[in-house]
């Protein structure tokens, strides 16, 4: 099969991916980046570049060990020995959780928490639930509050109310139950891992939360020790081709034998005629471009997706005080304007400190936090977790403060596509529009995927389009139309 010459926009993962596999499969390509580094939406933050102190990943932070695609280019990277267990949220029960009666420790809440569903249920249907009912409900309940954006909480918490309760209503709660110390607590990963029945039952925006509280709770979750900028950085080691950084394409025009795109570099605009052209952007940045020679569903298809901000606020303090609190890693539900708190493991000299997610919000509490001038945020966050965590009040204890703002970054102007609100048919199909190429140019990201807001999206959608290309027929090389491709 002859060799194809493939430009590709975006060096992010899928972009990496692309290339990585385009070459091997003997193609010739180049990555056009526009912002200064490659990575995308992997931002890890050294707090101390070129000394070995602590780190926190303002993009992605964490893989489900159940993803194949993710951890197969792990492996030939040679970065599966640097993988350790991601402890999330609710799971370090020494970890807090914003109830009614304040933050209480996670292996402390149950009672409130059940309490607080109680209260919303009729009276009539609180009677047909078991006490194992109820504390499945509870905890569900709390991670609709917790992770859930603001604009899908109470659509969400109706159906866990509505639908969830009886999708359970059969099952025999007892054996998932348990305690730790005084607390009764609930094994979600184990109940969905056991009835896989709970999510295919789910609908609309129900089925998009329980199929990410199944990638949270149903499989391993892993990080990367070292910091997750690894990944593209050995992919970039392996890609033969040029990847130029601080080139930004501005516009493009689909031929019927080429695609050419318009860059920009510094002060100057230059225009490119490209054979082939893989597009790895989100469509939030390309509905931007000057754009000709699509056709009107793709252009709509280009202007429906809905991506999330996401909003971080991290600190370097000056010691890991959580852990004389007996905190040992995980995440707190702090509620308020920060919402999620995570305690990273200490990497490097813990003479130099330690790192603190002070703040991770999604959607619409995203927007509200991201929308306040940079020391405000800052000060708001260390307000709040303040009186959570007293100890940031010292002196000294607060080194320096990084924050990643997505939904304003100019190179993502989001997080992650949308997909909640969709049943899983309708999930398909708008992956399958977002994927849909355009004569020679074709497209790939976690939009493009099964797995949206995933590093498996971006790898999934990349191994699809190169398949895509690949396989476009040599008789459409010297066509006069475009020629569309399946995968």
């Amino acid at each position: 099969m002859a060799a194809k010459r493939v430009t590709i926009i975006g060096a992010g993962v899928a972009g990496l991916v692309a290339a990585y596999e385009l070459e091997r499969l003997g193609h010739q390509v180049d990555v056009l980046e526009g912002h200064p580094e490659i990575g995308g939406r992997i931002r890890t933050h050294r707090f101390l570049p070129g000394r070995p102190g602590p780190l926190v990943e303002l993009g992605a932070m964490r893989i489900p060990a159940a993803h194949e695609r993710t951890m197969g280019y792990l492996r030939t990277l040679g970065l599966a020995d640097q993988l350790q267990e991601f402890t999330t949220l609710f799971q370090d029960e020494a970890a807090y959780v914003h109830t009614s009666q304040g933050h209480q420790r996670i292996r402390e809440a149950s009672a409130t928490l059940v309490e607080e569903l109680s209260s919303r249920l009729p009276a009539a249907e609180l009677s047909c639930y078991s006490p194992e009912m109820l504390l499945f409900g509870a905890w569900m309940a709390v991670r609709v509050n917790a992770l859930a954006p603001g604009d899908f909480r109470d659509a969400v918490s109706h159906g866990l109310d509505a639908e969830l309760m009886g999708l359970v209503a059969g099952i025999d709660l007892s054996r998932y139950t348990g305690t730790s110390g005084s607390a009764e607590l609930i094994d979600l990963r184990a109940l969905f891992a056991d009835h896989p029945q709970i999510r295919a039952g789910c609908r609309g925006r129900l089925y998009r939360f329980v199929d990410d509280i199944v990638n949270e709770t149903g499989s391993t979750l892993l990080r990367l020790r070292g910091g997750l900028d690894q990944l593209v950085h050995r992919l970039r080691k392996r890609i033969r081709g040029p990847v130029h950084c601080g080139n930004e394409v501005t516009g493009l025009e689909v031929g019927s034998r080429q695609v050419r795109l318009r860059i920009r570099h510094g002060f100057g605009t230059r225009t490119r005629a490209c054979d082939f052209v893989l597009c790895t952007i989100p469509f939030s940045v390309l509905r931007g471009l000057e754009l000709h020679g699509l056709d009107d569903e793709k252009m709509a298809a280009i202007g429906s997706q809905r991506y999330w901000n996401a909003t971080k606020v991290a600190l370097h303090c000056r010691e890991p005080f959580w852990e004389c609190d007996g905190i040992r890693g995980g995440g707190s539900f702090t509620g308020g304007l920060i919402r999620q708190t995570y305690y990273p493991p200490v990497e490097g000299d813990p003479r130099l400190g330690a790192a603190l997610l002070a703040s991770y919000t999604i959607g619409r509490d995203a927007d509200q936090l991201g929308s306040l001038s940079r020391p405000t945020r800052i000060a708001a966050v260390l307000e709040e977790l303040g009186a959570v965590h007293p100890e940031l009040r010292r002196p000294g204890m607060v080194l320096a403060v990084a924050d990643q703002v997505w939904g304003s970054e100019p190179s993502t102007q989001g997080a992650a596509a949308v997909r909640w609100g969709k049943d899983a048919v309708a999930c398909d199909e708008e992956r399958d529009r977002m994927a849909r190429p355009q004569g020679r140019l074709f497209f790939a990201g976690e939009h493009c995927s099964s797995y949206p807001a995933w590093i498996e999206g971006a790898v999934e959608s990349a191994q699809q389009a190169v398949r895509q290309i690949h396989r476009y027929p040599a008789s459409a090389l010297e066509a006069d139309e475009p020629c569309e491709v399946g995968a």
